[in-house]
């Protein structure tokens, strides 16, 4: 059988499209040795996807649910804000699908980050980062609000999409992975997508899973992506006040240390999110006799490796890093 006839033998997939989802769960057995022995820490490694992180899933749903409405359509561009990780996804999907993008992000943004959009063919604006991501909304807006037939808006701080996308997919697979035997869900609020979309879907799988939402210590802070929601002037729309038990509040140094402690003692090189996303689920299995506490690790170190924390000592001492 010749090369062409066996490639035309192979089943054809959408290619990039068919990696997004199924990542594995990890369970985090180093990071704190002194747990009780029915409490155990688990996480999704999202970087598995194949824009690198968990905002595949909604990036994926947004441009669909864009092409199911007609919004989105050969010659029209992808244009949203993003903090870096959405912006990737977009880029990743879009090439694969065709599309052009066009991403406004703040210029504190990782330059890892910049490269990784560049080299995708991301077009760039690049805003003030004093105004963090809410300027990075601002200035999309205006951008399409000029040519409004140019560019498909998913603006996934308000779209529905990003939401049904964790509650189909990171909801569904974190119960079936757990085998239902999730008690806790601990993720970052940032669009709130991850948290609420999965969220729901564990409560409506088990109304008793206890549901912690993750947000910096205040306004001023290094975790990319997470908001400070009581001190942002645009709180996401699909932001769903009433159903977190909770919330956690990580300090910047308490996430760039955790960090360096997931890298040195589980040998997992995880983003400052994932690392304030470990720090918040290890405080909350702290409080426990048992129980089965999930995580999101939303992406992997590769777009912070620029970053100085890495060179600093860390105290992972008895594992627990923060």
């Amino acid at each position: 059988m010749t090369v062409e006839t066996q490639a035309a033998t192979l089943p054809r997939g959408s290619g990039v499209i068919e990696l997004v989802g199924n990542t594995p769960l990890v369970r985090l057995a180093r990071i704190a040795p002194d747990l009780p022995p029915d409490v155990a820490i688990y996480a999704k490694a999202e970087w598995y996807n194949p824009g690198g992180s968990v905002k595949d899933r909604p990036a994926l749903f947004m441009i669909r649910a864009g092409e199911a409405s007609g919004q989105l359509r050969r010659g029209v561009r992808i244009a949203d804000a993003t903090s870096g990780n959405t912006g990737i996804a977009y880029a990743t999907i879009g090439a694969a699908l065709g599309y052009k993008v066009t991403l406004a992000l703040p210029g504190n943004a990782s330059p890892e980050r910049k490269r990784i959009l560049q080299a995708l063919g991301a077009e760039l604006i690049l805003t003030d980062p004093m105004d963090g991501t809410d300027g990075a909304i601002r200035a999309i807006r205006a951008l399409v609000a000029e040519n409004p037939d140019a560019y498909f808006y998913p603006d996934q701080y308000n779209n529905p999409a990003n939401v049904d996308s964790h509650y189909a997919t990171t909801g569904a697979e974190i119960w079936a992975q757990t085998g239902g035997g999730v008690t806790h869900f601990v993720a970052a609020l940032g669009t709130c997508g991850t948290f609420v979309g999965t969220g729901r879907r564990l409560r409506a799988e088990n109304p008793a899973v206890r549901l912690l939402a993750v947000q910096p210590d205040g306004p001023y802070h290094a975790l990319e992506g997470v908001k400070h929601l009581s001190s942002v002037a645009l709180v996401p729309g699909i932001y769903d006040p009433g159903l977190a038990d909770g919330t956690l509040e990580v300090t910047s140094e308490q996430a760039f240390d955790m960090a360096r402690c997931m890298a040195r003692t589980e040998g997992l090189m995880v983003g400052i999110s994932a690392a304030a996303n470990v720090a918040a689920a290890l405080r909350v299995a702290r409080t426990l006799s048992q129980g089965v506490v999930v995580t999101i690790l939303c992406d992997g170190a590769s777009k912070y490796l620029s970053d100085r924390f890495w060179d600093e000592p860390s105290d992972c001492e008895g594992g627990d890093g923060i």
